[in-house]
């Protein structure tokens, strides 16, 4: 579907726009992740592959023009799949209970997307295109107020607070690299080279999980 179609199908350019540029939020941080998954040690591979099927599901859920009839159920299944797949990981610990939310929540938002696409075909009936869209930017169908009203307090809560963490890491990152002596007399930037890899990234991984919150609080603010 080209621009000019999404804009005489009622969706405005700007939001055309805003809904590529999430698209390419939710792909760089899933393919980032998947990256992360092949170099990851096999007790952290399981969670960065998660990440990587949930940004990438994000990125395609999110194309304005629609993925189809096929999408919204295919992408039900990808995101149930990932909450399973949370669920599991969290008999290692309840830190994985955050990708266990972010996969319900995409699961709840590709739900509402299917029932939108059955009252849309149902309306339209059969015919040349009735069937079509299914995408997140074409199939919006309005939840349950208090299930979305939570998920988007809690992401929003999540988005402030990584962004806090992010940036205070970023500031402690750079006081550690300031002018000085580093432990054992050896210089700062000598002291700091040896361990830089690692921060990096964490603070990579942390972005991506922040964008990824990002991408979900946005596709829960057009329910």
């Amino acid at each position: 579907m080209s621009a000019s179609a999404v804009s005489s199908s009622g969706i405005p350019p700007s939001a055309s726009v805003t809904s590529w540029l999430l698209v390419l939020l939710c792909a760089a941080s899933g393919a980032y992740c998947l990256v992360r998954a092949g170099r990851a040690a096999r007790d952290a591979r399981g969670a960065a592959a998660g990440e990587a099927a949930m940004g990438l599901g994000m990125a395609v859920m999110a194309v304005p023009s629609g993925v189809g009839a096929w999408g919204p159920p295919l992408l039900l299944a990808v995101f149930c799949a990932a909450a399973a797949h949370a669920l599991w990981l969290m008999r290692d610990g309840v830190h994985h209970a955050h990708h266990l939310v972010g996969s319900l929540a995409m699961a709840y938002m590709a739900y509402m997307a299917c029932i939108a696409l059955t009252a849309t075909a149902g309306a339209a009936g059969p015919g040349p295109g009735g069937g079509q869209g299914g995408g997140h930017g074409d199939a919006h169908a309005t939840g349950p107020p208090l299930v979305t009203g939570a998920l988007l307090l809690y992401f929003a809560g999540y988005v402030l607070l990584g962004g806090a963490r992010l940036v205070a890491a970023g500031k402690d990152a750079g006081v550690g690299t300031g002018e000085g002596g580093g432990p054992g007399g050896r210089p700062a930037a000598t002291a700091a080279g040896a361990g830089a890899a690692a921060p990096n990234t964490a603070e990579l991984t942390r972005a991506c999980r922040l964008a990824m919150g990002i991408g979900t609080l946005a596709m829960l603010l057009t329910m």
